[in-house]
């Protein structure tokens, strides 16, 4: 989900188009909306015409509100298409416990998915930069 922004302040008629990328619907679709008047209530504040040509309307406020809108979309480009992003993974049995970024939490390196999917690898790999780091500090 791709999310955009931004802060428009409304004409006489209490109206404003938001133009967007031009790109913006050929990377998006399914949009969502959100406004938020700032600095005084606005009760009627609506999209008055949805996404067409990357702009959208919003009406209902008064002269020179200021509001504050937000817009989601839904990626739809190929390489998002080819590749949905999963929420959530499954991990293994011997993964459980372990974190992809261990450092994160306090959790020593031994602690990352890398050392349970491949211990001895990872152990030679930690020794092997413990020589280096001493070779360095002996030149």
């Amino acid at each position: 989900m791709n999310l955009y922004t931004g802060k428009i302040t409304l004409d006489a008629n209490g109206q404003a188009i938001v133009q967007l990328p031009d790109w913006f619907e050929a990377l998006n679709k399914d949009f969502r909306y959100s406004l938020t008047p700032i600095g005084a209530p606005g009760p009627n504040l609506y999209i008055a015409e949805e996404i067409s040509a990357s702009r959208f309307k919003i009406a209902g406020g008064a002269a020179g509100m200021k509001v504050s809108w937000q817009v989601t979309g839904v990626r739809q480009d190929a390489y998002m298409r080819a590749h949905p992003m999963k929420v959530e993974v499954e991990k293994s049995e011997k993964e459980r416990d372990h974190y992809l970024r261990p450092e994160l939490f306090d959790q020593p390196e031994e602690k990352s998915v890398e050392w349970a999917r491949q211990p001895e690898l990872m152990k030679q790999m930690k020794e092997q930069r413990a020589q280096m780091k001493q070779k360095r500090a002996q030149q």
